[in-house]
């Protein structure tokens, strides 16, 4: 049997009387929203994988001589119910998180999502707007789950696609899975009515790079935001090496030689993608280059496994265990203290710091795979 690839994980204590919320609920003070980690970051979104299984082996996330048959993924008992989910997520958002994403694996495999993004809808912030809701799907079956993934209220969408050559698709997903099918599902979704469509395409110098171009074109007009992710270093099984990685600024010297491009300002602070838009009008496209150019000093970001441990960075090797919180009777009061404690102490900053001792030694020998919190 593969051994699971689970960092440790870290027990939570409630210190009773020692938190930094006196009060939590239909009443919330606003100050305390604005709690910061050591390096000065605010929590404002939080990522929720609801299931650690796909049905892709994406060589870069989930390859098949690590996931195989027997691989031992995680049973239903040991996942956050949507109960727990959207408590969670309620709680979060009394604390300032706006943006929730859910993730997996592959979250429509997640059986009845839908409900569980119905739940989600009904929580509200502080000053009573509704949750950014989006989620990150491999596309493949998106043609069943788009209508009734609007109906359910999801705002938005991300779709993963690497490429559009069918050969170079499936060597990617390594299960023989067509593009036509992906490119259906994303057509399937804005029949169903979302305007906000986002294809993100890792690029691996040497395996799709070739792909930039005819990526580009394919969806320069189209209304879908398409961006461009350097290859990282995530988890510990998917083999990264440097020299697998394309720098954002040659995807952009690339495309800007064939469609004109210039440079447009962040949606908001901590925006992760550098925003390029076409000369000719005709639409944007997004940098995400957490290997050449880091944005730790920005990241407002939680992250929440399948089994409701709370991870810090993308990169980390433990997690913090609110499942058990959730299931020993702990109020939200308690709940919220705990978060907010263990972010306070969040120091993370492994993209400024990679291929350095120090990194090597906080990391140590295993980190989280991306398929156990999300990407």
């Amino acid at each position: 049997m593969v051994e699971k690839a689970i960092p440790k994980v870290i027990p939570i204590r409630i210190n009773e009387g020692k938190g930094l919320l006196p009060s939590i609920g239909t009443q919330v003070i606003p100050a305390h929203a604005n709690t910061k980690d050591t390096r000065g970051r605010t929590l404002r979104d939080l990522r929720i994988s609801v299931t650690d299984r796909c049905n892709f082996r994406c060589t870069y996330c989930m390859p098949k001589e690590v996931f195989d048959q027997n691989y031992p993924y995680l049973s239903h008992k040991e996942l956050l119910s949507f109960e727990e989910i959207t408590r969670l997520s309620s709680i979060f958002s009394t604390l300032g998180v706006e943006k929730i994403r859910l993730t997996g694996g592959e979250p429509l495999l997640r059986k009845n999502l839908e409900v569980l993004i119905a739940m989600l809808a009904q929580v509200r912030t502080p000053d009573n707007k509704p949750l950014d809701l989006t989620l990150t799907t491999n596309g493949s079956i998106l043609r069943k789950k788009a209508a009734a993934l609007k109906d359910a209220g999801l705002q938005r969408l991300t779709v993963s696609l690497d490429g559009l050559d069918d050969a170079i698709f499936k060597k990617m997903n390594d299960v023989d899975f067509p593009v036509a099918d992906v490119l259906d599902g994303i057509k399937a979704a804005q029949e169903a009515g979302f305007e906000n469509i986002k294809v993100n395409m890792v690029v691996k110098k040497g395996t799709n790079d070739h792909e930039i171009i005819a990526m580009a074109k394919h969806f320069k007009g189209s209304g879908v935001i398409l961006r461009f992710i350097e290859f990282m270093d995530v988890g510990s099984s998917n083999g990264w090496n440097m020299a697998q990685v394309l720098p954002s600024k040659e995807v952009i010297a690339r495309i800007h030689e064939v469609f004109p491009l210039q440079a447009i300002e962040a949606n908001y602070s901590g925006e992760v993608a550098q925003r390029w838009r076409y000369v000719d009008g005709s639409g944007e496209i997004g940098l995400i280059s957490s290997v050449t150019q880091t944005f730790c000093h920005e990241c407002t970001r939680a992250r929440i496994s399948t089994d409701g441990q709370m991870y810090l960075c993308l990169f980390a090797n433990e997690g913090f265990d609110f499942k058990t919180l959730l299931r020993s009777g702990k109020s939200d009061l308690e709940i919220a203290n705990a978060i907010m404690n263990t972010w306070a102490t969040r120091d993370d900053h492994y993209s400024e710091i990679r291929g350095s001792d120090t990194a090597n030694q906080s990391i140590g020998h295993r980190k989280v795979e991306m398929s156990y919190i999300g990407g």
